[in-house]
């Protein structure tokens, strides 16, 4: 759904009080009956104000009313959860306005804010309750065996447990973006400059920048943790602007050998290509050289290197970055692996830090990540082998009045910080073109 935040500032205080009742009673009711609400707002006015509230922020969706429900209730819907979220954020004066949606996806939006300064963040909204409910509808003993069939419990552990990875993340030297703050479903983090690997159609060392991802999936296995969805669609590509010392030019790097295939001939544009600048050409020699660095975002699928299936999602991780290198840089690692059994040799080695105990220590219980896991397992299948989604029946399927998904449809296009089907990076109209980054080709169109 599209956050429209134009209502906030016509809501009263008593419109809040209301909308925090209805979520409070959300958690142990689908549809919170209408006395409830009353009894837990406790409005000066009595029921009549508190009608009136309901009234009005039912015109603007932040809550909806069931007709086939058995009592007179309403229940919250992720308008209304969207709004407490950036209500707690305005009075902790982290968020001041709301920009563009940047990227919409199965499982989260993305938006753009800024605080009173005017520095620009990202919003990230999660909605699990997307892909899985429509699974688990057909399945109702997950209903039913556990609270977490709850949306709005799903979206929110996804939300916490994201930011507890990016903290801790943080603190250990990855490079993630800040995370500034978390409410609820959603996550307050740091703009971070970069695109999307999905959207670089050609890098200067293909080689170099697979070294790198494939020492960040080992540096994360040493550290006790699998990103479980480390591919080109979480993976932000940084251009930093480096001065060149010569000595440290033949700075020992991570292991590179590899082979380029032979490119075909492409003409709807150039063709990737790993040469670089040269000095002794007069039109190219002025321009800058840069570092490309990679940024890793989306954790909330992030397991242990203990976890009962770490060897399916270590492999799949590093297939991942295989595959896609061959298919879009047309390189080939001439080295086998890595492999899960070497890198779990190496998990807490030379006093490094376990991660995943750390985020375990930290609050987040087994019967939450239990209920989290079944979740994520739920939409993994329904994207279908790949990870690709179904994206033809998406809109119809999501809307569904009888159960506890919100009213709304997802339409457009992630720009970096979510996943889409793979289909759509390798359309016709994604044609190599040089943007605005000075070595980098970004993909236009996508």
């Amino acid at each position: 759904m599209k956050l429209d935040s134009k209502a906030m500032r016509h809501l009263t205080a008593e419109d809040w009080r209301v909308l925090t009742a209805v979520e409070i009673g959300s958690k142990n009711h689908e549809v919170v009956p209408t006395p409830l609400i009353e009894s837990i707002s406790k409005l000066r006015g009595g029921p009549g104000r508190v009608r009136h509230s309901i009234s009005a922020l039912a015109k603007v969706g932040l809550i909806a009313r069931l007709k086939e429900a058995r009592y007179d209730g309403y229940r919250l819907t992720y308008g209304g959860l969207d709004y407490l979220a950036l209500h707690t954020y305005a009075s902790q004066k982290a968020v001041y306005s709301v920009g563009n949606q940047i990227g919409v996806g199965k499982e989260s939006d993305i938006l753009v804010v800024a605080d009173e300064a005017g520095v620009q963040r990202i919003l990230k909204i999660h909605r699990l309750g997307r892909i899985s409910f429509r699974t688990v509808k057909a399945n109702r003993d997950y209903l039913r065996r556990r609270h977490g069939g709850s949306w709005m419990y799903l979206s929110r552990l996804a939300a916490e447990r994201e930011y507890a990875f990016m903290r801790i993340l943080k603190e250990e030297g990855f490079l993630v973006p800040d995370p500034l703050s978390q409410s609820r479903h959603t996550i307050l983090m740091s703009l971070v400059d970069a695109f999307p690997l999905r959207q670089i159609a050609s890098v200067p060392d293909p080689a170099l920048l697979y070294a790198e991802l494939i020492a960040l999936i080992l540096r994360l296995a040493k550290h006790g943790l699998i990103h479980g969805d480390f591919n080109e669609f979480n993976i932000l590509i940084k251009e930093e602007p480096i001065e060149l010392d010569p000595e440290s030019e033949e700075q020992k790097q991570p292991s590179r050998k590899g082979k380029e295939v032979e490119k075909p001939q492409d003409s709807t544009g150039p063709t990737s290509t790993t040469t670089t600048t040269s000095d002794d050409d007069p039109e190219t020699a002025p321009e800058p050289k840069v570092k490309i660095t990679p940024v890793l975002i989306d954790f909330p699928q992030m397991v242990s290197m203990d976890h009962a299936n770490a060897e399916m999602y270590f492999d799949r991780d590093v297939a991942c970055v295989k595959r896609f290198f061959e298919r879009r840089f047309h390189f080939v690692s001439t080295q086998p692996g890595p492999f899960f059994r070497d890198a779990k040799k190496t998990v807490g080695k030379n006093g490094a830090r376990r991660l995943d105990a750390a985020v375990e220590a930290s609050g987040f219980s087994k019967k939450a990540l239990k209920d989290l896991e079944a979740a994520i397992r739920e939409q993994q299948e329904a994207r279908g082998p790949e990870g690709e989604q179904d994206r033809s029946s998406t809109d119809d399927e999501d809307v569904d009045n009888d159960d506890d998904e919100d009213d709304g449809e997802e339409s457009g296009r992630d720009t970096g910080y979510d996943k889409q089907p793979e289909e759509e990076a390798e359309t016709s109209t994604d044609v190599a073109a040089k943007l605005s980054m000075s070595t980098l080709a970004i993909r236009d169109g996508t």
